[in-house]
């Protein structure tokens, strides 16, 4: 990255987990399913199998999961239907938020949205099969318990820290990648952790093996969080305790199990080993490459948390702030990479109310920019809804609340990014706030004053009506999906048609 970051030769190689030595345990074997496996993460068990008595001694050697233990304690009317990452720029371009609508181009199978094993709660098996129900779908109903069982077993094991008893589900085939994610699973102090069928399984082309959609539900450090969910899809093999043969990674999806509520593609403990620290606000993990790295992060992150907790514009703040440091390996390969040039840093929807911050590499050597980039990037994790769709024009008061976090009180004159605010405001800038939102590739003084308009704007609402009243907008047009013409009176006592104008002659006299 440019603008002050350090070489890239500065950042040690991120290491991956031993993607090579079994590629076919993530990815279920193309020309021996005539059907594509939909994307399908970590997790589901195959019990069957014990693990062997090594295994059973390593619970313990990833040095990261033990590390963790360590630490302290710690509208618009229209709705968008393309997932699309939030944005962050590369600093001093403030990093956009990546408002996690995702790219729904994968696509989610039929059998995905069913939930047809799961009651209106989520969660529970369905009801026991009607006596006169269809053989094929009561064969398959059977399968999907026998699976539910091995799931509770494989989830039982994972919460008791026993290694070997997660992996003892699996075909031999799967397990060096069951135990990675162990690993990084613990390393980030799983708390909560629940596998559940989502439909039926189908055929997949062999007989006695079977696809399966699962919904997982997973709690960091919290014991009592609001769990993110997520959807992968699985293969086995049937028999009294069926054996997982096969596990895709997660893909982006606007939905989960029906619900509106995105995923935003791979996670980093899907794929990467990882070292992890963690404080009273904020969890902090990356590659162990760069874990000496980590306790300094984690003193920003945490002053960074303050200020972002006074951000929260409706509930309560998130129960852990988490934060992954990216290496360029896994920058374009965490929650499905495709970022813009211009970022440093997002905040993507992982649901349950999550919204977790990637920081690009470079960052760590930004100096002060640093902990401006934490604190904008924080402000958006508390102060964004969990479903994360709104309409594009919305970009300017999201960016604005995150940049006046960012900027903390200090005065407009000293904002960094005035300059290149001024030449766009004094150039050919038409005085309209909602097509804001900056090109995947504007340039870097394009983007920087993009940002500089959307806090000047914001900055003014705060300014002349004071905070409560500026989020109370900010929660209408984002959380609520209203339109400003629609709110701006009853909240601030002006039609927004005037006061769009007012915040146009702030936003140039600013910059004079």
């Amino acid at each position: 990255m440019t603008n002050g970051g350090p070489a890239a030769d500065d950042q040690p190689a991120p290491t991956e987990p031993v993607a090579d030595d079994h590629p076919a345990a993530t990815e279920p074997l193309a020309d021996d399913q005539p059907a594509p496996i939909e994307p399908a993460p970590i997790w589901p068990a195959l019990a069957g199998e014990a693990g062997t008595a090594g295994e059973a001694g390593t619970a313990g050697e990833a040095g990261t999961a033990g590390e963790a233990g360590t630490a302290g304690e710690a509208g618009t009317a229209a709705v968008t239907t393309d997932p699309v990452p939030a944005r962050r720029r590369r600093w001093p371009l403030w990093a956009a938020l990546v408002a996690v609508v995702l790219v729904l181009t994968a696509g989610v199978p039929a059998v995905l949205l069913t939930g047809a094993l799961r009651n209106a709660d989520g969660g529970k098996p369905a009801t026991a099969a009607s006596p006169t129900e269809n053989p094929t779908t009561l064969a398959a109903r059977q399968v999907a318990e026998r699976i539910t069982a091995q799931l509770d077993k494989q989830a039982t094991a994972l919460l008791d820290g026993d290694r070997s008893g997660f992996v003892a589900v699996a075909a031999p085939a799967v397990r060096t990648e069951l135990r990675r994610r162990f690993d990084a699973l613990r390393a980030l102090r799983v708390t909560h952790w629940q596998g559940r069928p989502s439909g039926l399984p189908t055929s997949a082309g062999r007989a006695g093996e079977w696809r399966l959609p699962v919904e997982f539900q997973f709690c960091f450090v919290v014991p009592d969080c609001q769990p993110s969910p997520m959807i992968v899809e699985t293969r086995w093999r049937d028999g009294a305790e069926p054996r997982l043969l096969a596990l895709a990674k997660s893909k982006s999806s606007p939905y989960v199990n029906g619900r509106f509520n995105g995923q935003p593609g791979v996670l980093p403990w899907e794929v990467s080993d990882l070292a992890v620290k963690v404080g009273k606000r904020v969890v902090v993990a990356s590659t162990p490459a760069h874990r000496d790295r980590l306790p300094a992060l984690l003193k920003r992150a945490e002053a960074a948390a303050k200020v972002a907790d006074a951000y929260v514009v409706a509930g309560a703040p998130p129960d852990r702030y988490r934060i992954f440091y990216a290496g360029p390996k896994e920058w374009a390969r965490w929650y499905g990479g495709d970022q813009p040039e211009w970022g440093a840093g997002y905040a993507v929807n992982v649901g349950g109310g999550h919204h977790e911050v990637v920081l690009a590499p470079e960052t760590l050597g930004y100096g002060p920019a640093l902990d401006e980039l934490l604190r904008h990037e924080l402000a958006h994790a508390a102060s964004l809804p969990d479903n994360s769709y709104w309409d594009d024009s919305a970009w300017w008061l999201i960016e604005g609340l995150a940049e006046h976090a960012g900027a903390d009180g200090q005065s407009v004159t000293r904002y960094e990014g005035l300059v290149p605010t001024r030449r766009l405001v004094k150039g050919d800038w038409n005085g309209k706030l909602d097509n804001l939102m900056p090109a995947d590739d504007a340039s870097d003084d394009q983007v920087t004053a993009r940002y500089g308009i959307a806090y000047l704007a914001f900055r003014h609402l705060v300014d002349r009506f004071g905070e409560e009243r500026a989020y109370a907008f900010f929660k209408a047009v984002v959380h609520d999906l209203r339109l400003p013409a629609q709110t701006s009176e009853e909240i601030f006592g002006e039609s927004w048609a005037k006061l769009r104008k007012e915040c146009v002659a702030s936003i140039r006299a600013a910059v004079r």
